[in-house]
């Protein structure tokens, strides 16, 4: 199969004042398959929230296409069946412009599976090659994150 046409992913994430920065690096990390995962390095932001608590931002941008076709292939595999069907479902309001949402579960994450969630996720925006619709929404077929 040729390279997936995707021009990077973005993976950002917040900390909380509640949670254990290192933890939820660690789920963010284990988004990522094992082999690829000292490869990307994630920024840190420190920010303050409404009430001046602090909160950490990490983000990291992955554009090396190995890596990107290893965690493409890592998340769709590990995609339940129902959040497939979720994200048919939702796929027009998950893509914009080119670029296609995802929001994982970070506490799944942490235990090693890959969930989609709603509330203080996992933020992952994949940048596709072509901005037509119809061609994203095969590719994600093809790459079984769509069913």
């Amino acid at each position: 199969m040729p390279r997936i046409p995707i021009a990077y992913i973005d993976i950002s994430f917040f900390a909380h004042a509640t949670e254990d920065s290192d933890k939820v690096l660690e789920a963010a990390r284990k988004v990522i398959p094992p082999e690829y995962a000292g490869e990307v390095t994630f920024k840190k932001s420190n920010l303050k929230g409404d009430y001046g608590n602090p909160i950490i931002f990490h983000a990291a941008k992955i554009k090396e296409e190995e890596t990107i076709e290893a965690l493409i292939r890592h998340i769709s595999s590990n995609l339940t069946a129902l959040d497939r069907e979720t994200l048919s479902q939702e796929f027009g309001l998950r893509l914009d412009n080119g670029i296609f949402y995802l929001r994982l579960d970070k506490q799944a994450a942490l235990k090693g599976s890959i969930k989609l969630c709603r509330t203080d996720p996992i933020h992952i925006r994949i940048r596709f090659k072509t901005r037509k619709t119809e061609e994203i929404a095969d590719i994600c077929k093809e790459l079984r994150m769509l069913p």
